[in-house]
């Protein structure tokens, strides 16, 4: 490369370097003002990590727990006391259903009397059937779950959550010890994997029996939901509209849903033969079914509230997600006004720092100095003071986001949120910094001279 090559890229890193270090100089000649400068920033930051830790956080608990339930489940639950599950349902509709697999019965009694030695409290029970490890996926932590023989014989065995058998039986092994529900003996045969506190159904803090025995027990013939799992979650859509037909035929019920759909079919063109959804498909979270009017009896409440609901868990779990996610979206929104102020106080160091250095900006321009040479100078400093407070934002934005685990709130923080609030305060660092830099380059040098 020859000497008149070198030459002008030489200049223009002399240049460079003179205004970084003519930035660098601005921004230590008034200290305090620069901290305060960078604390604004850093506030911000920090700001805007915690509020996305904590959404993040709760978006992610959210999910956890529904998906803890199991995969491809659908639930069906009765809201009338005149709309009566049974245990053959369940085996009716895995039956007569292809896309469903695995279906059992669930009773929940949160407050049965429970005696153990000294002990007598009311706990949650549930009753269920062998199906249910399939049905949740869950597993056995010790010990074995009750069989199709034990459902059917009336057997009073009971599996304890793990959380459960921690509180009746500390660290000793429960395998084979009597308690007792209702003043009736059932013997433990088992603990459940531990799922942690509120997953699954908050299962840890349960006793699992055999539905018929906890019917025996509670003197009652009731089931209070049914649950069934899909062979995968294709299936769950076209399994849930068998599902609902089969229950409106047994209680001669009306999918309110479904007329609604007609009703938007009337008002609508008529769509194309292929590719349109199933009639009566569940496009939504929960399908509902409801009595007719016409039989509704005036003591059986409110006509319009549903007799029964078949919910899609995988559906749920989207829509949990979603609304999260749009939570998450309006705190990272308010938080981004306290990172706004911050640039604020970048371009008022700016334009105070433009305004105390007049007579030098006159006398660089009247040396030679190109605009953008001043341009460049006061964006540097711009720069130096975003990048400082968006660095110790994200610290500071950890530390925060520990703090608040430590009071109970779920957090998290990911690399990805933490890169986005540093260069989003770079960026408001740079687009604060403009115009000052601009207003600086536009002084004609005679008048920046004759400031004083």
């Amino acid at each position: 490369m020859s000497m008149h090559q070198q030459g002008p890229k030489r200049n223009l890193f002399i240049r460079a370097w003179f205004g970084m270090q003519t930035a660098v100089s601005g921004v230590f000649a008034h200290k305090l003002r620069s901290a305060l400068t960078v604390l604004g920033v850093m506030i911000g930051v920090a700001s805007l990590l915690v509020l996305l830790a904590i959404g993040h956080g709760a978006q992610t608990a959210i999910e956890e727990q529904f998906e803890s339930l199991g995969a491809n489940l659908i639930r069906v639950e009765s809201h009338r006391w005149d709309i009566r599950l049974t245990t053959e349902d369940a085996t009716e509709v895995t039956e007569r259903v292809p896309p469903v697999i695995k279906g059992m019965p669930l009773l929940r009694d949160e407050e049965t009397q429970v005696r153990y030695r000294r002990l007598v409290e009311d706990l949650p029970v549930i009753g269920v059937t062998e199906n249910m490890l399939d049905v949740r996926d869950q597993s056995m932590e010790i010990g074995r779950f009750f069989s199709h023989l034990h459902v059917r014989e009336r057997m009073q065995v009971a599996v304890l959550g793990h959380g459960m058998a921690e509180f009746l039986f500390g660290n000793q092994n429960p395998i084979g010890e009597g308690i007792y529900l209702e003043g009736q003996r059932f013997t433990i045969i088992g603990v459940l994997q531990e799922m942690g506190e509120g997953m699954a159904d908050d299962i840890d803090s349960q006793i699992v029996v055999p539905i018929t025995a906890a019917q025996r027990a509670l003197l009652t013939g009731r089931v209070d939901e049914l649950w069934f799992k899909a062979s995968s979650a294709e299936t769950v859509d076209p399994a849930i509209v068998q599902v609902s037909r089969i229950m409106r035929h047994k209680f001669n019920l009306e999918d309110i849903d479904e007329e609604r759909d007609e009703e938007d079919r009337d008002e609508e063109p008529e769509p194309a033969a292929s590719g349109g959804p199933l009639r009566g498909s569940p496009q939504r979270m929960v399908s509902t079914v409801q009595m007719d009017p016409r039989q509704h009896q005036p003591d059986r409440g409110d006509p319009s509230e549903p007799e029964l609901t078949i919910t899609n868990l995988n559906a749920l779990v989207d829509e949990a997600g979603e609304a999260s996610r749009v939570m998450t979206a309006m705190l990272a929104g308010i938080a981004s006004v306290a990172l706004l102020v911050g640039g604020l106080g970048i371009m008022n160091i700016m334009l105070v720092s433009v305004a105390e250095r007049t007579r030098e900006i006159g006398i660089r321009k009247a040396l030679g100095a190109h605009p953008l040479d001043l341009v460049y100078q006061f964006i540097v400093e711009a720069l130096l003071l975003s990048s400082a407070g968006g660095a110790l934002g994200v610290a500071a934005g950890y530390v925060g986001a520990g703090v608040a685990g430590l009071y109970g709130i779920e957090t998290l923080l990911t690399t990805s949120a933490s890169m986005v609030a540093f260069f989003a305060a770079v960026g408001v660092g740079i687009l604060f910094g403009v115009y000052p830099a601009y207003t600086a380059a536009q002084m004609e040098p005679v008048e920046a001279l004759r400031h004083r």
